[in-house]
């Protein structure tokens, strides 16, 4: 079905930039901005030239600038949990209960 079809028989769902794009996986996509997003607020707070972090991330300088550019097609959520993770923040995946709804299944939120 055409997202701008579904998005009008539920109005309340709200398209994000990567469905509005076309991007077959935009759900991932989202939770990979997130991740990022949170990845990019810690090095920004601790002030770490990004050659710092990569090291500390296990990442290639190169790759960590791709990656807070929005570049991050190749790197797993797996490997940015990692980055959380060795950044020293807790990271912790929640099953909720069972749901009928579509959108909003799958969020990042920070405590």
């Amino acid at each position: 079905m055409n997202e701008a079809i579904g998005a009008m028989k539920n109005p309340k769902k709200i398209m994000t930039v990567y469905e509005h794009l076309g991007f077959p996986d935009a759900e991932e996509m989202l939770v990979k901005a997130q991740l990022v997003s949170q990845i990019g607020e810690i090095l920004r707070e601790r002030g770490w030239s990004q050659q710092q972090a990569a090291k500390v991330l296990g990442l290639t300088q190169p790759k960590l600038s791709k990656m807070l550019r929005g570049q991050f097609r190749g790197i797993s959520e797996m490997k940015m949990m990692d980055c959380l993770l060795r950044l020293g923040r807790a990271v912790k995946i929640v099953v909720g209960p069972e749901t009928d709804a579509v959108e909003d299944r799958i969020e990042v939120v920070a405590a």
